[in-house]
């Protein structure tokens, strides 16, 4: 039993794990299907565990059919009513417990055979769906693999970020730095908010705070541009930007253009499925070939790789 019990613990950990990292992959449209995905992991597991014990308990796991609604205590109403009207010198004489034969069985508790044969097919099935999950796409693995094909043949190397929601921000502060743009815009792109010349001045280290900067100056130039930017939200601009600045939110599609506008730089963002998608500013012809080079950014974009989700790393051309 205590081997039993032993083994048990370990998948239950290893199935919290597996539900975890399932959660922290989910999106918005996937989210509910994959909590009830994970509630029936759990279940399944659980009613497993219960057959297996019943099972090294000598427990049956089918109820024998023909005793399915007998009570052996009943006796037949004739027998009952015929014994009442005798007298006791007219009663059958009390058989001798010693010469009954054969002995009479226990009565079978009914309730727990059928538990034992529900949790018996409800491990079958989770053993099919076990068996079914171990068939499926490796979605880490492959987009790993598709990834790191891309960098080689573009010549790229990745550095890792932080997976902590400020991922983007903080990949796009460390190649403004490195490039030399530095992270604060040209003043005829962006009319910076005090606050946001505030968190660009105390910008320790752009590597490690300057998403700090870039998360303003991005709230800013929306802010500015509402027209542009407006009609792609699903909240007030008011809420949207106040997030982008003051909290960990995830950037995407409309951050990115923001901050390819508000910067003047060309942002190539590597995807997990190989493609590359462009965002830039509208007068990039402007400027000379080794501006242009100078002003471009290289992300990686992970669906899968990572336990939160989605994630941005920083690239880098290799020398």
């Amino acid at each position: 039993m205590d081997e039993l019990l032993s083994k048990h613990r370990k998948e239950q950990k290893d199935l919290q794990g597996r539900i975890t990292q399932k959660k922290k992959s989910a999106t918005k449209k996937t989210r509910r299907g994959i909590n009830d995905d994970c509630e029936r992991m759990q279940r399944e597991l659980n009613e497993r565990h219960q057959t297996e014990i019943a099972q090294l308990n000598g427990e049956p796991l089918e109820p024998v059919e023909a005793l399915e609604d007998l009570n052996l205590d009943d006796e037949a109403p004739a027998d009952i009513e015929s014994n009442e009207n005798k007298t006791p010198q007219d009663a059958e004489p009390t058989p001798n417990p010693a010469e009954e034969q054969p002995t009479q069985t226990k009565k079978p508790n009914r309730q727990k055979a059928r538990l034992a044969r529900r949790a018996a097919e409800q491990a079958a099935a989770a053993e099919a769906a076990a068996e079914e999950a171990a068939n499926q796409t490796n979605y880490r693995g492959d987009e790993k693999e598709v990834m790191d094909a891309v960098f080689k043949k573009l010549g790229l190397k990745e550095i890792e970020v932080n997976p902590d929601g400020h991922c983007l921000y903080s990949s796009v502060a460390k190649q403004l730095d490195d490039s030399g743009l530095g992270l604060r815009p040209d003043p005829s792109r962006i009319v910076l908010q005090p606050t946001t010349q505030s968190r660009i001045d105390t910008v320790a280290s752009p590597q490690h705070d300057g998403y700090r900067a870039v998360r303003a100056v991005t709230a800013d130039f929306i802010d500015q541009n509402k027209d542009d930017f407006e009609a792609f939200m699903e909240e007030p601009l008011d809420v949207y930007t106040r997030k982008i600045k003051l909290t960990a939110e995830w950037g995407g599609h409309l951050e990115l253009q923001a901050i390819a506008r508000a910067y003047g730089v060309e942002i190539n963002v590597v995807q997990s499925d190989g493609r590359m998608e462009k965002f830039e500013a509208s007068d990039m012809d402007s400027f000379d070939e080794e501006e242009k080079r100078k002003r471009v950014i290289w992300l990686a974009y992970y669906r899968h790789s990572y336990g939160l989700g989605e994630h941005y790393n920083a690239l880098t051309k290799q020398s």
